[in-house]
C-alpha cells in the first residue's frame, strides 16, 4: 500500500519543487547567521502551517471535482477570483525571474567558471545568455511535456523528484562532510534548536550576549534592538516564503488534474507529507546548520578592515550597521556633516570599537556563495563547488 502510494504521489513533489527556491535558501542561510542552530524550528514549523493550509485547500476541493477558479466566482465573489489568480500571476514572475538570476551566478562561479563564466572566453554576458537559454528551453520543455497528460506527467514528475532528491542529497552531503570533520558538530544543540522558543520574537540569541555586554552599557539597547529587529524580519522572511500564493492556486488543479477526488484526500495528507515536508525540512535544516557552523557569532577580518575586495553587499551592509551606530553617539547634525566627507566617514567607522565592529561584522547577510567559499578549506574548492553548485541550481531551476 505505501508503494502504490509513493507511485501515485505528484503534487506534494510539485509544491516542493515551487518552495525549494532562491527564497527559502536565502531565508534558511540568514537563519543561520543571525539565530545559529537555536532558530532551526521556524522551517519546520513554517511547512507545518503550510502542509494544514494545503491539506485544507485539498480536503475543500477534491470532493466537489470543480475547478479552483470557477468555484469560487461562483459560490463566493468573482472579484476574489480573480484577484487570487492575477495574485498567483504575479507571484509565479516574481518569484520565477530571480531563478534564472541565481542559477547563472551558481553555473558561473561554482560549476562552469573557466566555459561560462566572466573571464571566459565566451565572456560574461554571452555566458548568462547561454545559460538562461538553456534553462528557458528545459523548463518549457518539461512543463509542455506535462500538459499531454499520461505518459507527460509521469515524466514531469520523475524530473522533479530527481532534482527535488538532489537537492535534498547535495545539502546532506555538507551536513555530512561537517559533522565527520575534526571540529564536528554540536548535535545537542542543534537537536535543541527544533524545540519552538517563542520568546526568540522579542530576545537575541543567547550567543550574542557576551559581545553585546564586550560594546557597553551606553550601546546595550541599541545592538540588542538590532539584533532582535534582524531575527524578526528573517523567521517572518522564512515563514514566508515556505508556502507561496501560487502553491495555493496549483495545488488543487494538479490534484483534479490526475483525477483525484474525494476518496484521494488521505493520499493528499501523504503526497503534501512525504513530497512537500520533508525534503523541505531536510535542505532547510541543512543550510541552517551549515550557516550556523561557518557564520554564527564570528566576524571577517577582512569585512572589518573594509577591503574593497569583499562583496558589495556585505560591505555595505556592515557599513550600514556601523552608520547607525556612530549616528546615535555623535548625534544626527554632526553625523550628516561627516556623511559629506567619505574619508572621514571611513576613518571615523574605522575609529569605533573593536565590540562594535564585530558585532555588525557578525550580522552581515551572507548568501549561498559565501558559505561555499568558506567551506573550501574543509571541504577541498572542488567538492564545496560542486556539492554548493548542484544543490542551488536545482533549486533555480526546480
Amino acid at each position: 500500500l505505501r508503494g502504490a502510494f509513493v507511485k501515485l504521489s505528484g503534487p506534494g513533489w510539485l509544491q516542493s519543487a515551487i518552495t525549494l527556491g532562491g527564497g527559502s535558501l536565502a531565508g534558511a542561510l540568514y537563519l543561520g547567521v543571525v539565530g545559529g542552530y537555536s532558530l532551526l524550528w521556524v522551517q519546520l514549523m513554517a511547512i507545518v502551517f503550510g502542509v494544514i493550509m494545503l491539506c485544507a485547500i485539498s480536503y475543500a476541493s477534491l470532493p466537489t471535482g470543480e475547478r479552483p477558479f470557477k468555484s469560487i466566482g461562483q459560490h463566493i465573489n468573482p472579484v476574489l477570483a480573480w484577484g487570487w489568480a492575477l495574485a498567483t500571476l504575479a507571484a509565479n514572475m516574481v518569484w520565477s525571474l530571480p531563478q534564472f538570476s541565481l542559477a547563472t551566478a551558481v553555473v558561473q562561479q561554482n560549476l562552469l567558471p573557466d566555459a561560462v563564466g566572466a573571464n571566459s572566453a565566451m565572456g560574461d554576458n554571452a555566458g548568462k545568455a547561454l545559460i538562461c537559454g538553456i534553462i528557458l528551453v528545459l523548463a518549457v520543455s518539461i512543463v509542455w511535456v506535462y500538459d499531454s497528460g499520461g505518459r507527460g506527467i509521469r515524466i514531469f514528475d520523475t524530473v522533479l523528484k530527481i532534482m527535488v532528491a538532489l537537492i535534498v542529497l547535495s545539502f546532506f552531503g555538507v551536513v555530512v562532510q561537517l559533522a565527520t570533520s575534526e571540529d564536528g558538530l554540536p548535535w545537542n544543540e542543534i537537536f535543541a534548536g527544533f524545540v519552538p522558543n517563542l520568546s526568540q520574537w522579542s530576545s537575541q540569541a543567547s550567543s550574542f550576549e557576551p559581545y553585546i555586554v564586550a560594546s557597553g552599557e551606553a550601546y546595550r539597547s541599541f545592538w540588542t534592538d538590532e539584533i532582535v529587529t534582524l531575527q524578526r524580519n528573517v523567521m517572518i522572511a522564512a515563514i514566508a516564503t515556505a508556502v507561496g500564493i501560487n502553491m495555493t492556486f496549483l495545488l488543487p488543479y494538479s490534484m483534479l488534474n490526475r483525477g483525484w477526488d474525494k476518496e484521494f484526500r488521505g493520499m493528499a495528507i501523504f503526497d503534501l507529507s512525504i513530497g512537500m515536508a520533508i525534503p523541505f525540512v531536510l535542505v532547510t535544516s541543512c543550510v541552517v546548520i551549515a550557516s550556523a557552523s561557518q557564520f554564527h557569532t564570528k566576524a571577517d577580518a577582512a569585512l572589518m578592515a573594509m577591503d574593497a575586495n569583499q562583496p558589495a553587499s556585505q560591505l555595505s551592509g556592515y557599513e550600514g550597521t556601523l552608520k547607525k551606530r556612530l549616528e546615535l553617539e555623535i548625534g544626527p547634525e554632526e553625523f550628516a556633516t561627516l556623511s559629506e566627507n567619505p574619508e572621514q566617514m571611513k576613518a571615523a567607522l574605522q575609529a569605533l570599537p573593536e565590540s562594535d565592529k564585530q558585532l555588525s561584522a557578525m550580522i552581515v547577510k551572507r548568501d549561498a556563495f559565501a558559505l561555499s567559499s568558506s567551506l573550501e578549506p574543509l571541504m577541498g574548492k572542488r567538492f564545496a563547488n560542486l556539492v554548493f553548485g548542484i544543490g542551488v541550481l536545482g533549486m533555480a531551476v526546480s
